[in-house]
């Protein structure tokens, strides 16, 4: 599982890049121009992948130690 994460983000990483749209200057959707609807996309693509790797590959020692710390009177974290 690991390995498929890193694959992923090394795949998002390789898509930032996204040469082969530079010299295009023609409108997408209305006036959009097509880098910019790509960048979007790519964003919308790059956040999918931020949750999947809090889903899979959060450290656990992280919420063991958040929940040893001692709360406050008001409950909430200092």
């Amino acid at each position: 599982m690991k390995w498929l994460l890193v694959l992923l983000v090394l795949v998002v990483y390789a898509l930032h890049q996204d040469t082969w749209n530079f010299p295009k200057t023609e409108p997408f959707l209305g006036p959009l121009p097509i880098g910019l609807a790509y960048h979007a996309l790519y964003c919308v693509i790059a956040a999918a992948l931020l949750a999947v790797l809090v889903r899979f590959a959060w450290p656990a020692e992280l919420e063991e130690v958040e929940s040893l710390a001692p709360q406050s009177a008001e409950g909430g974290h200092e």
